[in-house]
Parts: structure tokens; sequence; C-alpha cells
């Protein structure tokens, strides 16, 4: 959905049409859903969170000023929201330095990854993405599956764009890293079979 739609349909709410909301919740419900995922590590208090995100995006829905895309504002509140949880369950956002010494082997992965039908391809990502700390995972994703810019991005997380570009390169070497780990001794067991 452009921007351009979703304005349409926010003008659409605050002017009354309450049911315009649904269709707002439709297009971004699997991804807010997914960030809170990203963050809380819980299923369950993702969806808690999904709920409360769209509640408190339609009682501010006059706030939002248009500057960026409805979904980098709906996703700032997903994050904030997320943390805000964590906080309340006396838990923190685990985090990875950004000062890592580890040697990541990019090419070993993208040959383990050649190997993979599609599906497996995919699957192994997300495991891999899962086990990420979160805010190595909320970057991953919010730049490779919701397509956001850096500056899209570093608004969510309300960081500098260039820390944002160097957590996505760390986050990118340690998503390689997890992958190689896990899928070359798979191919290993696989070419030892054939």
């Amino acid at each position: 959905m452009s921007q351009k739609e979703d304005q349409h349909y926010i003008d659409a709410v605050i002017n009354g049409e309450t049911r315009a909301f649904s269709v707002l919740i439709d297009r971004y419900k699997h991804m807010v859903f997914t960030l809170a995922a990203k963050v809380l590590k819980n299923h369950e208090e993702a969806e808690e969170v999904a709920q409360d995100v769209f509640v408190k995006a339609y009682t501010a829905l006059t706030t939002f000023k248009g500057d960026s895309k409805f979904s980098t504002w709906l996703y700032k509140i997903t994050y904030y929201r997320s943390l805000d949880y964590l906080k309340k369950q006396k838990r923190s956002l685990q985090t990875s330095s950004i000062d890592s010494d580890t040697v990541y082997h990019l090419s070993s992965m993208e040959n383990a990854l050649d190997s993979l039908e599609t599906s497996e391809r995919k699957l192994a990502i997300k495991k891999a993405i899962d086990e990420l700390p979160e805010d190595d995972a909320v970057v991953i994703t919010l730049h490779y599956f919701e397509e956001l810019s850096l500056k899209e991005i570093a608004d969510i997380m309300n960081l500098e764009a260039n820390t944002v570009k160097v957590r996505l390169f760390r986050s990118r070497k340690r998503l390689a890293e997890l992958l190689k780990n896990k899928l070359e001794p798979e191919i290993l067991g696989n070419y030892g079979r054939k």
C-alpha cells in the first residue's frame, strides 16, 4: 500500500469512518506482530503488544503528521511498546556488541545456501534470525523483509542512520555465521549419505 493509499484510510478514520482502520490493520498486522516477536521472543506476548499497538495507533491517529510513512510511524510505536513490555516484565532487550572481533566467512555461507532448496533456505534464514539478539533481528527484519531505508529504521529505533548502517552490517555478519554453523554440518551430512 502506498503512502497515498494509507493517507486515504487515515483521513477516513479521522473523519469518523472507524471501519477504515481495519484496512490499515490488515495491511500491517503481520509486520507489527513480527517486529514485536523479534523483540519479545514470545508469540503470546507479541500478540498482546500488537493489539496494544493498534489501539495506541488508533487513538493517536490524529497526531500522525505524514512526515514519514505510516508504516514507519506504526513500527516505531511497535518497537517502543515492545521495549515498554520488556521493562514491565523486568527483562531487557538483548543487544549485541558493536565491537565484535569475530571473523565471518560470507562465501562459505553463500556456498552452503546454494545447496538448499528455496523453502529450506527461507526456513533456515528465519530460524537463524530468531537466534540473533533482538536488536539485530529487528534491524534485519525491517531492512530486508519490510524494505525500510536506513533513515526509516533510524527513526523507528531512535538512532543515527550511520549507527543503523553499522548495526545492519554487523547483524548480517552474525546471521551469516549462524547460517554457516547450522548449514555446513547439515550439508556435509547429506554428502556423506549420497
